[in-house]
């Protein structure tokens, strides 16, 4: 099969494309070939090495990169009984998906329904689970609840404008630029606007009265997430659920309450997806949301093994609005 590995940490450069056996799923294993693999942000950190202390996410080198797919049940290991060969299944928060056959935990597999493609499963997964557990679980969006999201324009932060809309919270947006703001407006945000060096901060807290947002999602870092703390009510809760453009590393826990006693936390998925249950209700739920339409995933791009060097080009430097794909079959 083909794989796409690294064996060192770097840049794009360090991603080799390699012939492999298909591999034999173990106990409580699935084997699945893939038709599409995400393209994320965690696959660039991969290739940097930001995991490689990490206890979250364990993946060391050697490795094939690609932590989320779609795809037909291959093989089956011993034990595994609520699957059969041929079967529709997505994943994430599994390495390997940059290849023609990952091997996946059982558990950490939910069933893709008849009405949905395979592209949209493997779009949904990471990016959807994110944005399910963010606005439900930390969020608690509905009626009253105002919220700020950084990226409005990307993967995670569309769908979390779109929950927000949906489940009545009113939600205010940041993007790079104009056109990214009317993506946002189009998804559903009460209001939509530039950084503007940090004066986001100060826009937020125009709308709200002065008062500021009960919660701000900032995947962002050390570019916005002081100004984030200045956009927050008191008692507001900061939500640093990634670091694009760079790790803050010099905040002061006192910063937290001389901006109001704030709340700060550093969330990740796999802690809001420990076991099946939960992955199998929340993939459920916004697979739902988009079958009905009141969700919707924009497809950025659609790339092969052959140019999967230019998808991680083009979303390092945040061009894409949406979610690029990797087809493998």
């Amino acid at each position: 099969m083909r794989a796409i590995q690294i064996d060192r940490y770097g840049g794009p450069e360090v991603m080799i494309r390699r012939d492999l056996p298909i591999p034999r799923p173990g106990p409580g294993e699935v084997l699945i070939r893939l038709a599409w693999s995400g393209i994320n942000f965690m696959d660039i950190h991969t290739c940097q090495g930001k995991y490689a202390g990490s206890r979250t996410y364990p993946v060391r080198v050697p490795t094939t990169i690609g932590m989320e797919g779609a795809g037909t049940v291959a093989a089956l290991g011993d034990g595994v009984t609520e699957f059969q060969l041929g079967d529709r299944v997505a994943y994430c928060l599994s390495w390997g998906s940059y290849a023609d056959y990952a091997i996946v935990a059982a558990w950490r597999v939910v069933p893709v329904p008849e009405a949905m493609s395979l592209d949209l499963a493997a779009a949904a997964m990471f990016h959807g689970l994110t944005a399910h557990y963010l606005a439900h679980d930390l969020g608690q969006f509905g009626p009253g609840v105002t919220a700020l999201v950084h990226s409005a324009s990307g993967g995670i932060g569309q769908l979390l404008v779109q929950l927000g809309a949906r489940l009545g919270a009113t939600i205010y947006a940041t993007t790079s630029s104009e056109a990214k703001a009317e993506v946002a407006r189009q998804r559903g945000a009460a209001a939509a606007f530039l950084y503007d060096e940090g004066r986001f901060a100060d826009r937020t807290r125009e709308l709200t009265g002065g008062r500021g947002v009960d919660v701000v999602f900032d995947p962002i870092g050390r570019p916005t997430l002081r100004d984030s703390l200045r956009a927050a009510r008191t008692k507001g809760l900061i939500v640093s659920f990634g670091s694009v453009g760079g790790s803050v590393k010099d905040l002061d826990p006192i910063e937290l309450g001389e901006a109001g006693s704030l709340f700060l936390t550093r969330p990740r998925l796999a802690d809001h997806l420990d076991d099946a249950a939960t992955i199998r209700r929340r993939a459920a739920e916004i697979f739902a949301a988009l079958l009905d339409g009141s969700l919707s995933i924009a497809i950025a791009g659609r790339y092969t093994l052959d140019d999967v060097e230019q998808a991680h080009a083009a979303l390092e430097d945040r061009r894409m609005i949406g979610k690029p794909l990797l087809q493998l079959s």
